[in-house]
């Protein structure tokens, strides 16, 4: 009771900070006299509850009366590179009092002011410099932007790591200890980040950002990790530094750079928001096309990347601002493909799904294998023989009952292609470089099964990705979303890995698709064969990938029905329960998801009370 009534106390002030009147005081008066201590703590609920943001609930749950003073028995020193510029005093005040609260003490703030003009910027400075000795200053004489006065401020740096703190935003006070702390689970770790949130200029915090786990082809597509991030300092002086010529990038090109000398392994993601981004008129963090020199920036320092790396790929701008798209070139003489497409009956949806294959697929090199479950029907049996005229498209009868696992993996003995694309019968193909794309990404050494954008006939989407836990198993990512929308922080618009896509169109390298016996037969004959497929590539090593550049429309379930009956409802109820057993742990913490967002719902939304 104690504890709630302390607790309450906190949130009373607040709501009574909200109300500016003392209406709030006399209904908790009356809840006292009422029903005593606990009903008061139920009325402060109740009313808190109604004032608060959900960031703001999950704020109050996640953060308040944390303590983070636990003795850490590694403890090195980390240094906070901070260029400086014309910085507001308020602002700058705000950002070294956020480092000298840091309940981790074993830090330094090392500062490079690029050749202020302002007398209010140095002597700001000039205080906190006299205030602390960990605290050190470099006054340059010239202006030489961004990066040469971070070099300059790396150049003042003797910890063992350091991290990058811009010049008016903040560190939450436990961003260095937690840093500190997953040093000391893991010592071989080489760089570590966070999630973070922007703050305005009265320092609200908003627009939380909980990130993916390490998630390559999103770090392509854009900066994700951004900010907190820690490196080993002598990592960072082995790649000279930031460079000159990619300002506005800087960053996400030092990371680049970095990212050659680390293995996957030593990269660790912290799932608590560490750092605040000011949002402000004019900055990124409000808008991002507000620099639009970002952009170019970023799309140099990739390029640079990859031609270093020696591999053969294009890179542009995406499909927003500060993002990037990477195509990686076909050989000389495209694989052969296999397209599987089960079907039985169904002449209409069989019919738009061929003919968009055969009008829109420009990819030179592929065979089609329908796989005929015992239809019936007169007019799709007629279409069949019109299709024999084709040399590149086979009907091969399959005299089972249905087993969507088990007709896939009968077409795929048949298969004579390189590449195998499982294929619904009730898809549309709308982008004419869709197996173009697909296979691109395929052929990369560690990329297992490649996953599509699909669309349902009223313009939302169906499947962008698939995400482990959502309603015990997996859900599909941004399901309802409106067609053109850009999705939780771009991950609608940028080319990124997920645990697993839909079998509904699939493509995926047949000597991977052997090598982890196919689809399961026996347990998962209608549902979450794809989602098990794909959870055994990752089990090999291999990153699944999603793209949003191949879209097509999924008439979803037309061909089958719905789950409806006692029997089906009793085959998915026990699909269900393989999943769970098979894959507990991997389903309870999605490494491309994040444990603060809903296992409910597929809209990204902050976990509250579930």
């Amino acid at each position: 009771m104690l504890k709630k009534f302390i607790d309450s106390t906190y949130k009373y002030y607040y709501i009574l900070w909200q109300e500016k009147s003392f209406a709030l005081f006399f209904r908790l008066i009356h809840s006292y006299r009422k029903d005593g201590l606990e009903g008061m703590y139920r009325r402060i609920q109740k009313e808190y509850t109604q004032k608060k943001s959900t960031y703001e609930k999950w704020i109050l749950t996640n953060e308040t009366n944390i303590l983070y003073t636990e003795a850490l028995d590694y403890t090195p020193l980390i240094s906070i590179i901070t260029p400086t510029y014309n910085t507001s005093k308020t602002y700058l005040s705000h950002m070294i009092d956020s480092v000298r609260k840091q309940t981790y003490t074993h830090w330094e703030l090392c500062i490079a002011d690029d050749a202020s003009t302002s007398q209010e910027t140095l002597n700001t400075l000039k205080k906190y410099a006299a205030l602390d000795r960990r605290i050190k200053i470099i006054y340059r004489e010239r202006n030489g932007h961004i990066s040469e006065a971070s070099n300059s401020a790396l150049a003042l740096a003797t910890g063992v790591y350091v991290t990058f703190l811009d010049h008016d935003d903040m560190l939450a006070p436990h961003a260095l200890y937690e840093m500190a702390k997953k040093l000391n689970e893991n010592k071989n770790l080489k760089l570590i980040y966070s999630d973070e949130d922007k703050i305005d200029a009265h320092n609200k915090r908003f627009d939380p950002h909980f990130k993916s786990g390490w998630n390559p082809d999103m770090f392509f597509s854009q900066n994700y990790i951004a900010h907190l991030t820690l490196i080993q300092k002598s990592i960072v002086e082995a790649v000279q530094g930031f460079r000159k010529g990619y300002e506005g990038s800087q960053d996400y090109d030092l990371y680049l750079r970095c990212l050659k000398q680390i293995d996957p392994a030593s990269i660790a993601h912290i799932e608590k928001v560490l750092y605040h981004w000011r949002a402000i008129e004019g900055s990124t963090a409000l808008s991002p096309s507000a620099k639009n020199y970002t952009t170019a920036a970023g799309v140099h320092a990739l390029q640079d990347y990859f031609k270093e790396s020696h591999q053969k790929v294009t890179v542009e701008k995406g499909l927003l601002p500060n993002t990037n798209k990477v195509s990686y070139l076909l050989p000389d003489t495209p694989p052969l493909v296999s397209l599987l497409i089960p079907t039985r009956d169904g002449y209409e949806i069989l019919f738009k799904c061929i003919t968009s294959i055969l009008e829109k697929t420009i990819y030179p090199n592929y065979e089609i294998i329908i796989l005929d479950n015992e239809t019936t029907d007169a007019q799709t049996l007629a279409y069949f023989e019109t299709l024999k005229v084709y040399d590149h498209i086979r009907i091969l009868e399959y005299h089972y009952p249905f087993n969507y696992s088990a007709i896939n993996n009968f077409g795929v003995q048949h298969a004579k292609g390189e590449i195998i694309g499982l294929v619904n019968n009730d898809v549309e193909v709308i982008s004419h470089h869709w197996l173009t794309e697909m296979v691109s990404h395929a052929l990369r050494e560690d990329i297992g099964a490649v996953g599509a954008m699909l669309y349902y006939d009223n313009e939302t989407i169906q499947h962008a990705g698939v995400i482990l836990g959502i309603g015990g198993v997996a859900g599909h990512s941004h399901k309802y979303f409106p067609r053109h929308s850009e999705g939780y922080f771009s991950r609608l618009k940028i080319i990124q890995n997920y645990s697993a896509v839909t079998g509904a169109c699939l493509v995926v390298k047949k000597s991977l698709y052997l090598e982890v016996n196919g689809l399961n037969e026996q347990d998962l004959t209608v549902a979450f064969n794809d989602v098990d497929f794909c959870l055994k590539l990752l089990e090999k090593g291999y990153r699944n990938l999603w793209t949003p550049y191949v879209e097509l429309y999924h008439h979803e379930s037309i061909s089958r029905g719905q789950e409806d009956n006692p029997v089906k409802i009793e085959r998915f109820n026990n699909e269900v329960s393989f999943m769970k057993q098979k894959w507990n742990i991997i389903l309870k913490g999605d490494k491309y998801y994040n444990s603060n967002l809903t296992q409910q719902y597929e809209d990204f939304r902050i976990m509250i009370d579930e």
